[in-house]
């Protein structure tokens, strides 16, 4: 029976540490934190985004990052295999908008949890506050690791999923790459990927705290069009995150990290009504404005906005808020209107790494082999999740091919 040292326990380490167990591995599994799963715990907003209900092109086309290296391992383990993985071990999920399926119960503790008893049930040693300080190569293999507390441990084969640089808190503080390095890996510089992004108009703070759904926003590079996206966004103490937010972001976080490219100009332009043409939208307007012909121009546009937002477009459209509906001018009303669909903010900068969902960059794709996330450079090495340059959008893709990675090292670590 081959004995597996997973190192690591987010979801590509417990996944891993699954698989291997379940093909015959006498599996031993080290997490530097108190307890596995911790960064699991606060995704999708606490709800857990598992996975997508997409078609295998789908789940390649949205990994921004070296999505077409995930073929075989999405191949291997797949979107359907991940939900009948929980399934099988008790815990339903749902598919919800965007093809995103997350657990019935709208739990990501639940995910933890299931996969916690399935570690337990597959007698997976667990060793929690155990991180790993140094591993030792002799004759192109790992011999041992030795942990922070001065253990050291040994193995016929060994599993690096030490995940990211982002929430540091969870347990995602990079390690992994210092150790994968000191193996000779080469580390693709790393970068905040699906990260909030920060403007610089000051009306921006007077938001904080307002969703809004259904609007479309656009990224524009030196006055062209790079990307856009539909759906749900939030306004912050700093600027703007959301879902469609931390999208965009993949298209421009590399002009702010690590150092602003002064010579681009980058605008995001939000469309409040993008269901609607610029002369329907004018229409709604009149319809507005001759139910409320009697008031202020900041009190006849409740029934189209949120109430934060009245009186920042009134400004923006550079209209008198206490003016009367009936004394609005026809230039005024158009200017209106488009200042609805034409909301511009200068963006400056991205959050720092640590608030990334994802961390982009990380171990070369080239020295992995793609079929069993086995090390090209270390015989008994196998690497998976965050840890590999791989990353992709919002929607349960990331979680995806941190399982798939997972389970494909697991197995091929035992073979």
């Amino acid at each position: 029976m081959k004995e597996i040292l997973v190192i690591g326990g987010g979801a590509a380490g417990m996944m891993a540490a699954i698989s291997a167990a379940e093909h015959g591995g006498k599996v031993t599994l080290l997490e530097k934190m108190p307890t596995v799963g911790r960064k699991l715990l606060i995704t999708g907003k606490g709800r857990c985004n598992i996975t997508n209900n997409c078609d295998l092109d789908g789940l390649i086309q949205n990994m921004t990052g070296n999505g077409r290296f995930l073929y075989s391992a999405f191949s291997r383990f797949t979107n359907h295999d991940v939900r009948d993985f929980f399934h099988q071990n008790g815990l339903l999920t749902k598919v919800e908008r965007g093809g995103r399926v997350f657990p019935v119960s709208d739990k990501a503790a639940d995910v933890v949890a299931t996969l916690r008893e399935v570690l337990r049930k597959l007698k997976v040693n667990v060793v929690p506050d155990q991180p790993v300080k140094e591993i030792i190569v002799a004759d192109g293999k790992i011999a041992k690791v030795i942990t922070a507390s001065g253990r050291e441990y040994h193995a016929d084969v060994f599993i690096l999923a030490t995940g990211g640089s982002s929430y540091p808190g969870t347990g995602s503080s990079g390690d992994g790459y210092r150790l994968a390095a000191g193996l000779g890996h080469k580390i693709i510089p790393l970068r905040p990927s699906l990260i909030p992004l920060e403007t610089e108009e000051e009306w921006v703070k007077d938001l904080q705290g307002l969703s809004l759904k259904n609007v479309r926003a656009t990224i524009y590079v030196d006055g062209k069009p790079v990307a856009n996206e539909f759906g749900e966004m939030l306004f912050t103490h700093f600027g703007v995150s959301g879902p469609i937010i931390l999208s965009l972001s993949e298209h421009i976080s590399d002009l702010f990290f690590p150092h602003k490219d002064p010579k681009r100009d980058v605008v995001l332009e939000i469309n409040l009504k993008p269901a609607l043409t610029e002369e329907i939208l004018d229409q709604r307007v009149q319809r507005d404005f001759e139910k409320f012909i009697r008031k202020q121009v900041k009190n006849a546009l409740h029934d189209l906005l949120p109430v934060k937002l009245i009186d920042i477009m009134i400004d923006l459209a550079h209209i008198d808020p206490e003016k009367p509906v009936h004394q609005l001018t026809k230039n005024e009303r158009q200017r209106l209107v488009y200042q609805l669909q034409h909301v511009s903010l200068t963006i400056r900068g991205v959050r720092p790494l640590s608030e990334a969902v994802v961390t982009g960059g990380g171990i070369s794709t080239k020295e992995i082999n793609a079929k069993t996330m086995n090390s090209k450079l270390i015989r008994n090495c196998y690497f998976a999740g965050e840890i590999i340059d791989i990353n992709g959008y919002t929607g349960g893709y990331n979680l995806q091919a941190a399982f798939s990675t997972g389970y494909v090292a697991g197995l091929y670590a035992v073979d």
